[in-house]
């Protein structure tokens, strides 16, 4: 028996995830990758090792020994996971992961404390220098932020910031401030790339962790995993929380003031002796990476109903949140901006 799990079907790397039961009580989850065909759009598949989307990197991952071993000792896992190639019907490629099924707490109920847990082993894991893979991804936050299929003219439009969805629920400064986010996306884009580096997940968010009842937090989905900024990952971790409903935007300087914190500490603990002022500088410039989204809120604000991460929710209740939490990462750019200089 199988059970379809909740996960992006716009990728066209992931064809099925789904958890699976046997006849004698045991489970575990079933993740199809397949290589790409004629697959366009933002989210197609590559051929390509350096590539954000490439298809078999997260074969790669789950076989890298290795890094399983550096993720343990900072405190996380990597699920063990058996790696079959089995083409399909027509003969095209793919790869079957048979991982473990991770019994435990869903990111998405992390409380403030997990939070801080969570944060503080991924310092722990990226304090220390990477291992060179020449299969990680290069360039991921401004080749993946900068395809979305989004009309970004609407930014600026004078009808789409009337609808009353938008009207009734985003801050007033929120219009003037992601003006100046895109007017300046290229330099926040050119300095998170100059920060120091880091082996960088790049899809750190709530739905790809679980904490065992013993505290150690599973990592999930590599898909991403490669070169980013130290921070980055934080800085992706705390808006996306919010941006799909599982943490209250009112609390988001709170969660974002702890996981930044306790990221500094883990660093600290793996021997890391860099400048913090650095860290925080990626956390609030990788913000950039969702340029795109107010744009493609502006453009299904009219729309019957919303979703937030595939699944329907209250549209006033939704964008009231994502309108708070794009102010925040707006304000995390600009003020990136000023520090730098």
């Amino acid at each position: 028996m199988s059970e379809t799990l909740r996960h992006n079907p716009l990728n066209a790397v992931t064809e099925t995830v789904e958890r699976v039961s046997y006849t004698d009580g045991r489970t575990a989850v079933r993740k199809v990758l397949r290589k790409p065909t004629t697959s366009t759009g933002p989210w197609a598949a590559s051929d390509d090792p350096r590539h954000w989307n490439y298809w078999r990197r997260e074969v790669e991952v789950y076989r890298d020994d290795e890094l399983r071993k550096q993720l343990a000792a900072a405190g996380l896992v990597l699920p063990e996971a058996e790696v079959v190639d089995l083409p399909d019907e027509a003969g095209e490629p793919r790869a079957v992961l048979m991982m473990e099924d991770i019994q435990g707490t869903p990111g998405t109920e992390l409380t403030l404390a997990g939070h801080a847990a969570l944060a503080r082993a991924v310092g722990r894991w990226q304090g220390r220098p990477p291992t060179h893979r020449p299969w990680t991804s290069i360039g991921f936050l401004r080749d993946y932020s900068t395809t979305r299929d989004v009309p970004m003219d609407l930014a600026d439009d004078d009808a789409a910031w009337q609808q009353p969805l938008v009207a009734d629920t985003w801050p007033d400064r929120l219009r003037e401030g992601w003006r100046h986010l895109l007017a300046h996306r290229n330099e926040l884009l050119e300095l998170t790339e100059r920060l120091p580096r880091a082996r960088c997940h790049l899809d750190l968010w709530v739905s790809n962790v679980i904490q065992r009842p013993t505290g150690e937090l599973a990592l999930l989905d590599w898909a991403f995993m490669g070169d980013g900024a130290l921070g980055e990952d934080i800085g992706n971790h705390i808006p996306d929380a919010v941006f799909d409903l599982f943490w209250p935007a009112e609390r988001l300087p709170e969660l974002a003031e702890t996981c930044i914190d306790n990221y500094l500490e883990g660093l600290r603990e793996a021997g890391w002796r860099g400048e913090p002022d650095l860290v925080r500088l990626a956390v609030m410039a990788s913000g950039v990476k969702y340029a795109w989204l107010l744009p493609r809120l502006l453009a299904t604000a009219s729309d019957a109903s919303h979703n937030a991460y595939h699944q329907q929710a209250d549209s006033h209740h939704l964008f009231q949140q994502r309108g708070q939490a794009l102010a925040f990462v707006a304000d995390w750019c600009a003020e990136a901006l000023k520090a730098r200089r």
